[in-house]
Order: C-alpha cells, then structure tokens, then sequence
C-alpha cells in the first residue's frame, strides 16, 4: 500500500488502540479483516489511509462499528 497524500494518524491510533484493547495481535486483525499485517501497520502508524472497504473489515474484525472508530479517531485529532 503506498503511502497517500494526506494521511490521517489519528484514524490509524483509533485502530490501534481499538485493536490493543480487544487484546488483538496485529497479526490476528489482519486476518479477520481480510488485509496484510503489513498494511495494517501502515495505517496503525498513519502513514496510509485505508480504503473504505478496508477500513469496514477492520472495524469488523475489532468487533467496533465504523462511527466508534470515527469517533475515537476525532479523540485523536
């Protein structure tokens, strides 16, 4: 995944924190949301936005709804 233009890292603190507080390896999330743990590091460390799509499967897989992750995101801002 190349890195965008415009990254958001506080989406990617959301994701992550959402991830470490369901106790999930990043390996694990990866998995369950159908992505490389690879880009999911990338955008754990705000250096690219996922796609919509993508971003579904994580909040998916973080057991989260995609306004949870929005919200804890603006926390970050």
């Amino acid at each position: 995944m190349a890195p965008s233009d415009q990254p958001q890292p506080a989406l990617g603190k959301a994701i992550r924190e959402l991830r470490e507080k369901r106790g999930l390896t990043q390996e694990a999330a990866a998995h369950d949301a159908g992505i490389t743990t690879a880009t999911l590091g990338v955008i754990e460390r705000g250096l690219s936005n996922p796609t919509w799509a993508t971003l579904r499967g994580i909040a998916s897989a973080l057991d989260a709804s995609m306004v949870e992750v929005a919200r804890r995101a603006e926390k970050h801002e």
